[in-house]
Parts: structure tokens; C-alpha cells; sequence
């Protein structure tokens, strides 16, 4: 999944086409947001992370798909019961989180990929901001 750090005076939205454009060789354009997820990380410092939806790719791109073999070797679609075993727990979390809500509008708020509804982590209701 493509991602990374925003540049100074970058937006998030901007740093998405960029890493989009940077590790796949594509620009298929950033949609709306679809999940905000905070993650700690006491070696680096907390993290907010951001999943926009990508849209479908044109089999222009994805004939033009080239990874850059540096943060991405390859690249496939895959079933979403394969996700777990596919990926870290925490990126599988925000994958299917982002899965989930993606076309309800709003995004998703997420402590370390479990949806937080105000008060209980992990509950199974979810804050969606608009």
C-alpha cells in the first residue's frame, strides 16, 4: 500500500498522489478520505495516518503500473479474506477498516486501527467525522 511521510507545506492529500506517483508510476487521482487512524509509536512519536480512496484503476493504469522496487516489489489485487495474512495486524486493521466504510461518506476514526466511538476502543460502532 502505497504511503509515507508529507514533505514541509505538503497536504496530506498532496503526499498521497506523490507516493502514489513515486512507488507505482501512476497518478490515478486521490479521492475523498475514508479513515484518519492514530498509531503509536514510542521510537518515532505517535502517527496519524490517513487512507484516501484511490478510486478504481483504468486498465491504463495498471498496464502502467511500475513498483519501485524499492518500498513496493510487486504489485496484485487481492480478496479481502486474504488481508490478514497478507499484512502486518495493524495495516490489515486499517485496510478493511477503509474497506468497510469507503463509500458511506465521512471518514472513519481509528486509535491503532479499531474504530474508537468516543469512549470504548474498539467498539464496534465507529466515529465518522464530516
Amino acid at each position: 500500500m502505497p504511503g509515507g511521510y508529507l514533505h514541509p507545506g505538503e497536504t496530506p492529500s498532496e503526499c498521497a498522489a506523490r507516493e502514489v506517483e513515486e512507488e507505482l508510476a501512476i497518478k490515478p487521482g486521490v479521492g475523498p478520505l475514508i479513515v484518519a487512524d492514530w498509531a503509536p509509536n514510542p521510537g518515532e512519536g505517535d502517527k496519524l495516518l490517513f487512507v484516501f480512496d484511490g478510486g478504481q484503476l483504468t486498465q491504463a493504469d495498471e498496464d502502467a503500473v511500475t513498483p519501485d522496487g524499492v518500498e513496493i516489489g510487486t504489485w496484485a489485487y487481492h480478496d479481502r479474506s486474504q488481508l490478514e495474512n497478507l499484512l502486518i495486524p495493524r495495516l490489515a486493521r486499517r485496510v478493511l477498516a477503509a474497506l468497510d466504510h469507503r463509500g458511506q461518506g465521512g471518514a472513519q476514526y481509528l486509535e491503532h486501527g479499531t474504530a474508537w466511538n468516543g469512549g470504548a476502543r474498539g467498539a464496534e460502532s465507529a466515529a465518522t467525522v464530516s
